[in-house]
């Protein structure tokens, strides 16, 4: 059961997500996260070949991302190669849990909130850093554009 401290700091959405992975047995949270894979909206034009998107070094796979602002609430951007299941089903769970909130709400999120997913179950060490350092740095885009 996810810490309930850690639900209340959460998103509506993100919160719905935590909570439905975390109610999950093993063998579905894996099906989910790959599902959520499938949810990474396509980049616009303006972003393709990673122009001004932040590339996440600390992933084992390449990862880039952009925040925008529009009327107080952030548009994310991800670009994931499908051949990296896992990292880009992160990308949708973020996409579908923090989009549209405000830079505030992102964060105020925990830097640790998928392991009340039950994600470390599932995900070697090595990724879950990566998860990590995605989430740092959304959170300094989200900052920057406070």
């Amino acid at each position: 059961m996810p810490n309930p401290e850690t639900l209340e700091k959460l998103p509506p959405k993100l919160r719905e997500i935590v909570q439905l992975f975390a109610s999950a047995p093993k063998s579905m949270r894996l099906q989910a996260l790959l599902e959520y894979s499938k949810k990474v909206p396509a980049l616009p034009e303006r972003y393709q070949g990673h122009n001004a998107m932040e590339q996440v070094h600390e992933c084992q796979s390449p990862f880039f991302l952009a925040t925008e602002v529009e009327d107080g609430r952030l548009k994310l951007y991800f670009d994931v190669p499908a051949e990296a299941p896992t990292v880009r089903g992160y990308a949708g769970i973020l996409s579908e849990g923090l989009g549209g909130e405000t830079p505030e709400a992102v964060l105020n999120v925990p830097d640790d909130f998928y392991y009340e997913m039950g994600l470390a179950e599932l995900i070697t060490p090595m990724r879950l850093r990566g998860m990590s350092a995605i989430l740092h740095r959304l959170k300094n885009q989200a900052r920057s554009a406070a």
